[in-house]
């Protein structure tokens, strides 16, 4: 039997720089600014049913995705307007330390730049964290969600999904944002969808197609170089 031969000239591990995946983690960002116009279904569904390849512990595959658009997503974000119960599913961190809480407070101040709020206004910054909860008048937005009896491991394979989602939606022109802020209106959202106690919100995905002229959308944050989180051993 004669093995394909592989590309020499790629070098010794094949060469990435024209790989779709690469091209779509340096191109990605998280999008607060959306024209109206909705997505295809048929783009959609080539998207989820590229995440659908998403590897999981034991391939259980948890996720399970609820994608609302057109008119659920209006009545959704009327819903979450009127409704001021914070009860999410999964704990949020008490608190954020060290370099965590100076990396949280660098994106923060490079959006607030970007929209013009101004450095102590409290009031206004309030207000653009509430936007999360209109998903930034996306055309669309899906809710992640994973069985309470896998606990954390069905979370991070979620959270591989949410990845897998987003760089598929970006392939196809699509920009997205991954909200944990959603996951704050677990108890509403487990009305709407007839979801038990036996599921947990994890988090909310809003996609749609960007708006270049939209201010949120002119920065993009930083990244830690490889050498604070990687560790190479030989």
């Amino acid at each position: 039997m004669t093995m394909a031969a592989r590309d020499e000239s790629a070098g010794p591990a094949g060469d990435a720089s024209d790989l779709t995946v690469v091209r779509a983690l340096a191109e990605r960002w998280s999008c607060r600014g959306y024209l109206p116009e909705p997505v295809p279904r048929t783009t959609i569904e080539k998207v989820v049913e590229a995440a659908q390849r998403t590897p999981s512990w034991c391939n259980t595959q948890p996720w399970q995705v609820a994608i609302f658009s057109g008119d659920a997503i209006d009545e959704l974000r009327s819903a979450f307007a009127s409704d001021p119960r914070l009860t999410p599913d999964i704990a949020f961190p008490p608190g954020y330390e060290g370099v965590h809480a100076e990396r949280r407070r660098e994106v923060g101040l490079q959006l607030y730049d970007a929209v013009g709020v101004e450095r102590g206004d409290r009031q206004a910054s309030a207000l653009q964290m509430l936007r999360n909860f209109d998903f930034f008048d996306a055309p669309h937005v899906a809710i992640v969600s994973a069985p309470a009896s896998l606990g954390p491991y069905g979370y991070v394979d979620c959270g591989l999904y949410v990845q897998s989602f987003l760089l598929a939606a970006r392939a196809h022109g699509v920009a997205t944002i991954a909200q944990a802020a959603v996951a704050m209106k677990s108890e509403l959202l487990h009305e709407r969808l007839g979801w038990g106690e036996d599921r947990h919100v994890v988090c909310g995905i809003s996609f749609g197609w960007p708006d270049p002229d939209h201010p949120s959308n002119t920065f993009r944050s930083h990244r830690a170089p490889v050498t604070d989180a990687v560790t190479f051993l030989d």
